[in-house]
């Protein structure tokens, strides 16, 4: 089947199988973020964008973004990078096998929820799996990036400059 998607906002055509995964299309691109952890999509580092909301990449045949908007982490790596410093700062990153999907759904739950309960990110990261930690430090690391993020936008809204931040 012929297939044309955008990936980080970069025209891809190509001739796939219609059994193509989205995951080993993107991987075969040299998404190399995207990655495979249980092939059941109950881990979560997988997760891509599709047309701007989340998606696991393991599930989703290639034909069925046709036509559309697929972002990896390379498509968002200033956003990631800034999470990945607040990772970094609670010793959260462990392994980093992970990483990319869950960072995939913490900025997409950054833009969706304005201001999450306790309870909220943990429901909206439930699809996450890490097999290294207990997920406190991740936790702190999320409330402190949203913490400085909301902080910096509502700064940033009233028209002030904010020493160090871009």
């Amino acid at each position: 089947m012929k297939i044309k998607l955008w990936i980080n906002n970069k025209v891809y055509e190509d001739h796939v199988e219609p059994d193509t995964m989205l995951l080993d299309y993107l991987r075969e691109k040299g998404f190399k973020s995207v990655k495979c952890g249980c092939d059941t999509t109950n881990c979560g580092v997988c997760t891509v964008y599709l047309d701007g909301k989340t998606v696991l990449s393991c599930s989703v045949p290639v034909v069925r973004a046709d036509g559309h908007r697929v972002t990896t982490l390379e498509g968002v790596a200033k956003e990631a990078e800034e999470f990945a410093r607040f990772m970094a700062a609670q010793g959260a990153e462990q392994c980093g096998y992970c990483s990319p999907g869950f960072i995939m759904n913490v900025l997409a739950m950054a833009k969706e929820l304005k201001k999450p309960t306790e309870q909220e990110i943990k429901e909206y990261l439930a699809g996450n799996l890490c097999r290294c930690t207990g997920y406190e430090g991740q936790y702190r690391a999320i409330r402190n990036y949203l913490g400085a993020t909301r902080a910096n936008y509502q700064l940033f809204e009233k028209g002030e400059v904010i020493e160090g931040v871009r």
